[in-house]
């Protein structure tokens, strides 16, 4: 079975290497089936992220939840190097941090998990590889794993998305990987 490391270089190439039309239509797959998810509409809060580099495009969604007023929140990796999601209210306020990537300042509210409050609660993930069993292999940091694992009533509002070039028939599993609830790749 290939490792972590090789399975993210391979498909991260993989993924670097799709034509400007497969991302197309991939980002309006995925925006359209997210739309369309139960657990979009119902949500009261998102926990999003705003793509990077050849990751699926996330902007539209970060844009709809905003115009339907659902209470929208960003990744930051903060000095102490946890992740804690701010709230965002307009895209532009976003900056440069960690590797680039834009994020809240984190100046803003930050969420607060509620157990009772986690069913109102969608989490999108990103990732490099997923496999049909729900594993997820992320960038190597464990920013989400370590994010998630106290928190079950949110694992079960989880969806890491990706273009169907970043699923593998099986990704080596660790003690401390927390899956996605659900997968979805266009």
């Amino acid at each position: 079975m290939e490792s972590k490391k090789e399975i993210r270089k391979r498909i991260l190439e993989c993924r670097d290497s799709l034509t400007m039309e497969e991302r197309t239509r991939g980002d309006i797959l995925i925006t359209e089936r997210i739309l369309g998810h139960q657990w979009f509409y119902r949500a009261e809060e998102i926990l999003g992220f705003v793509n990077y580099g050849s990751e699926i495009s996330t902007m539209e969604l970060l844009e709809v939840a905003l115009k339907r007023n659902q209470k929208l929140y960003l990744p930051k990796i903060c000095a102490d190097g946890d992740m804690r999601f701010y709230r965002v209210r307009k895209l532009e306020e976003l900056q440069p941090g960690y590797r680039g990537i834009r994020e809240p300042s984190g100046e803003s509210e930050e969420y607060q998990y509620q157990e009772n409050r986690a069913e109102n609660t969608l989490m999108l993930m990103p990732g490099v590889a997923f496999d049909i069993y729900r594993n997820r292999i992320g960038y190597g940091k464990g920013f989400y794993d370590r994010y998630l694992k106290d928190k079950t009533e949110l694992q079960y509002r989880t969806i890491a998305i990706g273009y169907q070039c970043q699923m593998v028939e099986k990704i080596p599993e660790e003690e401390c990987d927390i899956r996605p609830y659900q997968v979805i790749c266009v």
